[in-house]
């Protein structure tokens, strides 16, 4: 038909490295915390999905009814969709309840225009594309970029206390699956972790005490810390109530923690965590919960790896 995309994208993910860096012939862009979406406009229909192709098009329908009045009849577009604090900096947390703020869709890729597969194209071409394709929209705006200088890009993400920016090869086509043709570079340390347990409550807080966290190292879960902060009585309600029916008797951790107390859980679960730093032993120092997510299954998350 027309009106179709014939194809269903898996998103492009960059490469994370340690430091930033300036290359000629690459931009810099802010980098967003909130939900990866991949936006299919066929003719009347839209639909909005997740890194792993949940259907998120209710959720953020005013983001879908925006996308809907765009003109191209076909499109396919690669975003984040978050929401800003008043200082104007994306917050996974204000995602978790949609009544706190407006949703935006900030996009950063265009891999598809009316009959035009645009995988193949350069990002400069593809970047023109999603600009004049978004170009009336108020929800539905090209992601920022920060410099034409990938230190200055870095100095502004830190002033700014964005999470980090992402570096993007102009001459690049679209790369389903992680690639080195796009860098990212952290300034807030944030991620996603597995729950593998938690420890008893203490003092005045009920339900538990700690979350055990872990990340997958060539295929075995590692035990990479506990976080205590970042709940209130409702989360910590919500997230007993989850974690019931995954309690068992023994520890996915292979270097399960020493702890007293600790109930263990089916690695199913994963919490995006802020924190400071990692220790020279691999553990994570000062980690706060910042909620729960869906759109990353367990076995995705994965110990830090960086680019050479």
């Amino acid at each position: 038909m027309a009106d179709k995309v014939p194809f269903r994208a898996q998103p492009m993910l960059a490469t994370l490295v340690r430091e930033p860096f300036h290359r000629p012939g690459w931009v810099y862009e802010e980098k967003y915390d909130g939900y990866r979406i991949l936006a299919y406009k066929e003719g009347s229909h839209v639909h909005l999905y997740s890194r792993n192709a949940i259907d998120r098009t209710d959720r953020f329908s005013d983001i879908a009814a925006a996308m809907s009045k765009l003109r191209p009849s076909t499109l396919l577009l690669d975003g984040e969709v978050s929401v800003f604090d008043r200082e104007g900096v994306s917050r996974f947390q204000l995602l978790q309840n949609l009544g706190t703020g407006k949703s935006v869709f900030a996009v950063f890729d265009c891999l598809y225009k009316d009959g035009k597969d645009l995988r193949a194209r350069p990002l400069s071409e593809r970047r023109a594309t999603l600009e004049e394709s978004t170009s009336r929209s108020e929800l539905i705006l090209p992601s920022t970029r920060l410099s034409a200088d990938g230190f200055e890009a870095y100095r502004l993400a830190t002033e700014r206390k964005f999470e980090g920016l992402v570096a993007k090869d102009l001459a690049s086509r679209y790369v389903e699956g992680r690639s080195t043709y796009w860098l990212k570079v952290k300034v807030h340390q944030e991620d996603e972790f597995v729950i593998g347990g938690f420890t008893a409550p203490a003092g005045s807080r009920s339900h538990f005490g700690a979350l055990l966290l872990g990340a997958y190292d060539h295929g075995k879960l590692h035990f990479v810390g506990k976080v205590g902060t970042g709940f209130n009585a409702q989360s910590l309600a919500e997230l007993f109530k989850n974690f019931r029916p995954l309690v068992r008797q023994r520890s996915a951790f292979v270097d399960p923690p020493r702890d007293r107390d600790v109930t263990f859980l089916a690695p199913k679960l994963v919490a995006q965590i802020s924190y400071q730093e990692w220790t020279a032993d691999k553990k994570l120092r000062q980690p706060v919960f910042l909620g729960l997510r869906d759109d990353k299954s367990a076995a995705e998350v994965r110990m830090p790896e960086f680019a050479a």
